[in-house]
């Protein structure tokens, strides 16, 4: 680790050391996984195909455990108007406008039918949405969260997930951004004071586990 990182580390000591633990009724969360940050012909292209990987083995573990799986993608009238000033403010959210082939979610990380599909227009899925209600209704209380990007979306609806009574840990292999630095500072600043950052590997066990105590009760 580099003198400056653990510096860094070492500053935060002290002051941001509480942990959140892993609830009874999780689901999996995955946050804006669409064509718009795989496809090199977008603006928005990312290099994320690693996180796609693990996201398809996240999704593949929620399935058999029997675990919820959202989906949340992100869509615009023509005009844009529905993105106030978030639209303004990125003309590039312009791939996200109804009907895009850069809006729709790779072949292989497709919704199941049953499988809820929250579409958004701005960062947080939580925001102008029916995600807390549905969340709710169903009891989840802890919220495994992947998607794009680690330093926007992902970060905006783990926090909103923390401020509306769901544990969000967001699984670190999962996510990605278009470049390493907000990736990593966004994860460690997560981390600190927001959410639980996990490995690919611990979110695997936790839904095994999960469902193994679910076929106990």
């Amino acid at each position: 680790m580099p003198q400056e990182d653990d510096d860094l580390a070492a500053n935060y000591v002290g002051a941001f050391d509480g942990r959140l633990s892993f609830g009874k009724r999780p689901a999996l969360l995955i946050v804006d996984f669409v064509m718009a940050y795989l496809d090199k012909s977008s603006p928005l292209y990312a290099d994320v195909e690693d996180a796609l990987e693990s996201n398809i083995r996240l999704l593949a573990a929620a399935r058999a455990a029997g675990i919820p799986v959202i989906f949340t993608n992100v869509v615009y009238e023509k005009d844009g108007a529905d993105g106030g000033l978030f639209y303004k403010k990125i003309p590039s959210l312009r791939v996200f406008v109804k009907g895009s082939p850069y809006g729709a979610f790779p072949p292989s990380l497709q919704p199941l039918d049953g499988e809820r599909i929250i579409s958004k227009q701005f960062a947080s899925a939580f925001f102008g949405t029916a995600l807390t209600d549905i969340l709710t209704t169903a009891a989840i209380d802890t919220l495994l969260i992947t998607g794009l990007s680690t330093s926007g979306c992902v970060r905006a609806t783990a926090l909103d997930a923390l401020q509306s009574g769901f544990a969000p840990f967001v699984v670190r292999d999962a996510c990605g951004d278009r470049h390493s630095a907000p990736h990593d500072a966004n994860l460690f600043d997560l981390q600190a004071k927001y959410a639980e950052v996990v490995s690919e590997g611990e979110a695997i066990e936790f839904l095994r586990s999960s469902a193994l105590s679910s076929s106990e009760t």
